[in-house]
């Protein structure tokens, strides 16, 4: 029986996507849910899997083809008994203890493939689990969460040179001994270049920074705040924390989240957002929090953070970074949204201006703590301090408006039992 293969059903605020990986080829065989294609739109990657066991027969849409939303991409064949001599013959290699495919390398599936590819790693070195040796997605994470060691330690610079070679043959630079004659040929031999086509993510980033910037009348405010009560409150309470809350971590984000929900009750004109000639004002707060992915920047929503503890937000925090970290956001993960926060004090940085998220007329950057000598009571202390940027639109909050915001939020972080007691 011939089935259809349809791209997923978008919302109304994606107009189309594109194709951009197919992981099977005409006439090869494919067991259900296994991984057939990536669907990129504006805002995440779908992926798209095999309905049943069966035969991939005929791709309709080519890698960087645009797709509409429920349009017919592929068609695949329930075809059980072509199936059924792969998985006989994946059977015999696992009893004859050689987990390889054609021409002796080693057997990946779709998402693992994926993964090594992106890391970097070599599969040939990678210990498969799965049947017939075949290595799993969860193998490569588990090499991925060993510091990249694999199965038989092999050295590091013996991967890397791989790797390199690998690059260079790729881009027709002629063979070298090692990493450092590799740079040195680059040198001697002039600049390398290479160009490819913006990804549909990278691009709707650059579109909607540059509407951002263009479309809206933005400012930013500047504060900075002494974090050593939150760190004292942390270590204090840390392991208790981690007790009660089966293994949940405290970190910084959550206090900057119930505070900033505070501020927004306070000044909700910062979680309003214009619409036309109209003002929008929120009655909830939802709170975007900006993840980095290897695709760029990423922004889930934490929704009605108002109802949400430490707890919950960090444990929204860290699966919002897992499936992005894993491809796996999705579009209503990432819909709506209030309010932004996001932390460029993880990449390190000090100071930043961050740019709005339109519709929101509101973003809070968080940045590096540093201790610095900071006067106190007429005496000179090392205080460990983070500045603290507000970007906002100047067409709908005013300049004192903001600066009360932020200094609301320095307030209560300064004095973190005003966010429980709502002071």
């Amino acid at each position: 029986m011939t089935i259809e293969i349809k791209a997923p059903q978008f919302p109304e605020s994606i107009a189309d996507g594109s194709v951009a990986t197919w992981y099977k080829k005409v006439g090869e065989t494919v067991v259900r849910e296994e991984l057939i294609v990536d669907i990129e739109t504006d805002k995440v990657v779908l992926e798209i899997v095999a309905p049943v066991d069966g035969v991939l027969t005929q791709i309709l849409k080519q890698e960087g083809d645009v797709v509409l939303s429920e349009e017919v991409i592929a068609l695949f064949k329930d075809d059980v008994a072509d199936l059924t001599v792969q998985n006989e013959t994946e059977q015999s290699a696992g009893e004859a203890n050689t987990p390889t495919g054609e021409g002796g390398k080693a057997l990946l599936n779709p998402a693992a493939k994926k993964l090594v590819d992106e890391r970097g790693l070599d599969p040939e070195l990678i210990q498969g689990s799965g049947k017939g040796g075949r290595i799993t997605k969860e193998d490569v994470l588990k090499v991925i969460g060993n510091g990249g060691q694999l199965a038989d330690k092999a050295p590091v610079k013996q991967i890397v040179e791989q790797r390199v070679e690998e690059t260079t043959a790729k881009m027709d630079i002629p063979p070298a001994s090692s990493v450092a004659d590799i740079l040195s040929k680059a040198v001697s031999d002039g600049r390398v270049e290479k160009r490819v086509p913006m990804t549909r993510l990278r691009s709707r980033i650059a579109e909607r920074l540059l509407n951002a910037s263009q479309s809206t009348a933005m400012l930013t405010t500047f504060n900075e705040v002494n974090m050593q009560p939150v760190m004292d409150l942390r270590k204090k309470y840390k392991e208790i924390f981690e007790k009660v809350h089966d293994g949940t971590r405290l970190g910084f984000m959550s206090f900057f989240v119930r505070a900033a929900v505070d501020a927004l009750k306070r000044y909700p004109t910062v979680n309003a957002s214009i619409d036309g000639k109209e003002v929008v004002y929120h009655g909830y707060q939802d709170i975007g929090v900006a993840v980095s992915s290897d695709r760029g920047l990423v922004v889930p929503v934490l929704r009605d953070a108002d109802n949400m503890g430490l707890a919950d937000i960090e444990n929204k925090i860290r699966e919002y970074g897992l499936k992005a970290r894993d491809g796996k956001l999705g579009i209503e993960d990432m819909q709506g949204g209030t309010f932004t926060i996001t932390n460029g004090g993880v990449f390190g940085s000090l100071m930043s201006t961050p740019i709005l998220n339109p519709p929101q007329t509101g973003i809070l950057g968080m940045h590096k703590i540093q201790e610095r000598p900071m006067a106190v009571d007429g005496a000179v202390k090392i205080l460990p301090m983070m500045y603290l940027a507000l970007s906002y639109d100047h067409r709908l909050i005013d300049g004192k408006e903001a600066v009360q915001f932020l200094v609301a939020i320095k307030d209560m972080l300064e004095d973190p039992a005003r966010i429980l007691l709502e002071i």
